[in-house]
This record gives structure tokens, C-alpha cells and sequence, in this order.
């Protein structure tokens, strides 16, 4: 199994990294200072593939494997997470869509996420449930011909501004993990109310929200999948969607090395570049390591996740989000350092990516949660 990019990866490489140093830094201070959406530059991204690329080209998508995504995904993150993250999320819950929607549902929303027209949001954590999915407590239940969705959730992507959600909620609340059903829900509903979070620590640029959900009704084609199936069908995404975190933290750890080692070339110390002492050399060298050591594991992850090995792809993908958010915040701490007092203040990125960056070692299952994961798989 090859863990390395094609000539095709890396002419994506190559064209999200112009996407990125001409259209995402130039503009990443003034969105991290305003919180603000970048829809238009979603709208831009979408025309080059860079949203929803794992969607099928039927569906306006590029197709692309989880190498490639794993690629775009970095790159972003490397130009700046709070904008990488905007964009890349675009499409959350589109996967679930994509393997258990209804034709209708795929026609009706793939279309416009891959378009840049919509962006969708998936709302599983909520406020006394994290990582215990199993633990929810939003329920729905059957009237009639429809379903009427009750509950409150937390900590969701694009909660303000996505269009179209996938909701998790106990349809057999007696049974655990086993009474949990995906819906496709339009945000446009009367019950439906959302209350942006924009008191965060990083990825400011990025939507966050806490969605009421009260006597929500949606009609019953709108279960995705199978009633009580949500649970496992939610499992199938765990890998890939751990794996992409560790691709957004070695996007981060990248761009805060990148400024680094441009600043260490730049600034002057006892007339000399401060590249040049030993201990920012060293330093230097540490982070370099770190991030190629996280980038190949990323690889790895996602070399097994294309292949389709469940348990494979599970330990690799916990592994690498583990090893990639731990050295990303470490990288971007050295980073800061190599700035010293010029990287506390806002007029260089350091400070950003050390605040953006540790996001990762939270979302999508803890590094905590992950340990518990990969010890699963060794004993």
C-alpha cells in the first residue's frame, strides 16, 4: 500500500496553494479579527473543486480519493485554519447524504454544496453530550406521515449559515446507541433556532452555533437510511473524519513553520539572523521533523480509509489525529517562540495558528478519546 501523493495530488497541491496564498492570507487577520463568514470565498472555492471534493462528479463534485482530499484539506489549513476550516466544512454531513440519502436528497443538496450555493451542517454533539453519542437526548417522533425533531445541540459547524442539516436523534430512546436516526432537516423550519457562538479561541472565520430544536417537523422520506440505523451508519465516517482533522493540524503546524522560518531569515540579532544561532536552528529542525513524521501518518490513515480495512482505518486514523493535534500545538507553541514578543501581538499569524491550531486535539474525538481507541486495538 502506497502511503505517498501522485503527480495528480500534487497538481492539486499546487492549486489550492495559489487558492490560498492569493486568496485566503490576504484576508485571514480581518476575518479572525470580525468572525465573519466567508461565503464568498466558499462561492470561489466551490468553482475549483475545493468544497465537498469527495462528492461524486454527477453531483457537481470532483471525485476526489482520500489522499486528495487529505491534500486540499492541509493546504487550506496551512493558509489559514480559521477559512480553511469554513471551507472545508461546507459540506458537513454530505457523506452520510452521499452513502445513505435518497436519490432526491442527493440531486436536491449535493448539487448546491459542490456548487458553493449552500453550505450544510451536522448536528450530533450537544450540550451534556459529547463524545457519549450514544448519550443524546434531542428525540423524534412519528406523527402521522412526519416526524417531529426535539432538542438542543452544541458545538455545531455552520449552524447559522448552513441551509440543510443531517440532525441525529432518538427515535427509540429506550435502546442507546441502537435508537438513533439520521434526518435530512432544511433550516428553513419553523422551530428551528440557532444562536451563533462567536466567543471562541480560534477559527474565528469559521460558524459555530448552539440550534434549539423545537417540534421541528420534516415529512418521513426525510430519514436517511434506516430508522434506528443512524448509530452505525454515523461509525462509517468516524475514520475519514478523523483523519481529515489530522490533516487540518498538519495543515496548521505547516503554515506556523512556514512563518516562522521565513521570520528566523528575516529578523536580526547581534548582527546576525537569529536563523542562524543553534537553538533557533534546532528548534527549527524539531518542528520540521515533527511535521513530516504527522504528515506520513496522516497519509497512512488515509491510504487505509480508501481501502476500506474498518479496523485498520480506525487505529491509523486515531493514531494520526492523536500524533498530528498533539505536535500541531507543539509546533505552533515553538513557533511563537521563534517570533518572541513580536509573535504575542496580532501583527503576525503566529499567534493565530497557535490559537487555531489547538482546536484539533478536541474536535472529533478527544486525544483522549483517541488513546482509548488505539488501545482498543493493540490488546
Amino acid at each position: 500500500m502506497s502511503f505517498t501523493t501522485t503527480g495528480e495530488h500534487e497538481a492539486i497541491r499546487k492549486a489550492v496553494r495559489e487558492f490560498g496564498e492569493e486568496e485566503l492570507k490576504p484576508v485571514a487577520r480581518e476575518h479572525d479579527e470580525t468572525g465573519e463568514y466567508p461565503e464568498d470565498l466558499r462561492r470561489k472555492a466551490a468553482e475549483l473543486d475545493f468544497v465537498a471534493p469527495h462528492v461524486p462528479e454527477e453531483y457537481g463534485g470532483a471525485g476526489m480519493d482520500m489522499i486528495a482530499r487529505i491534500v486540499v484539506t492541509e493546504e487550506l489549513w496551512r493558509a489559514d485554519p480559521g477559512l480553511g476550516s469554513a471551507i472545508g466544512s461546507a459540506g458537513f454531513g454530505s457523506s452520510m447524504l452521499l452513502k445513505y440519502g435518497d436519490e432526491w436528497m442527493k440531486e436536491e443538496w449535493l448539487t448546491r454544496i459542490t456548487a458553493g450555493e449552500s453550505a450544510s451542517c451536522s448536528c450530533i454533539s450537544e450540550p451534556a453530550h459529547g463524545s457519549n453519542v450514544a448519550g443524546m437526548e434531542t428525540t423524534a417522533e412519528k406523527d402521522g406521515d412526519e416526524w417531529v425533531i426535539d432538542g438542543n445541540k452544541m458545538w455545531i459547524t455552520n449552524g447559522t449559515v448552513a441551509d440543510v442539516a443531517v440532525v441525529m436523534a432518538k427515535t427509540s430512546p429506550s435502546e442507546g446507541h441502537k435508537g438513533i436516526t439520521a434526518f435530512l432537516v432544511p433550516t428553513d423550519r419553523d422551530g428551528w433556532q440557532p444562536t451563533k457562538i462567536d466567543n471562541k479561541l480560534g477559527i474565528r472565520a469559521s460558524d459555530l452555533a448552539e440550534i434549539v430544536i423545537d417540534d421541528v417537523r420534516v415529512p418521513e422520506r426525510n430519514v436517511i437510511g434506516e430508522v434506528d440505523a443512524g448509530f452505525y451508519q454515523l461509525m462509517d465516517f468516524f475514520a475519514s473524519g478523523r483523519t481529515g482533522v489530522a490533516a487540518q493540524a498538519v495543515g496548521a503546524a505547516q503554515g506556523a513553520f512556514d512563518a516562522a522560518l521565513e521570520y528566523a531569515g528575516e529578523r536580526e540579532q547581534f548582527d546576525q539572523k537569529i536563523g542562524e544561532f543553534q537553538a533557533i536552528r534546532h528548534k527549527l529542525a524539531e518542528m520540521a521533523t515533527d511535521i513530516e513524521a504527522a504528515r506520513s501518518l496522516t497519509y497512512r490513515a488515509g491510504a487505509n480509509v480508501e481501502e476500506g480495512n474498518p479496523d485498520r482505518a480506525a487505529k491509523f486514523a486515531a493514531m494520526a489525529k492523536l500524533f498530528a493535534s498533539e505536535h500541531a500545538v507543539e509546533v505552533a507553541d515553538e513557533a511563537l517562540q521563534v517570533f518572541g514578543g513580536a509573535g504575542y501581538v496580532t501583527d503576525h499569524p503566529a499567534e493565530r495558528y497557535y490559537r487555531d491550531a489547538r482546536i484539533t486535539k478536541i474536535y472529533e474525538g478527544t486525544s483522549e478519546i483517541q488513546k482509548n481507541i488505539i488501545a482498543d486495538r493493540l490488546l
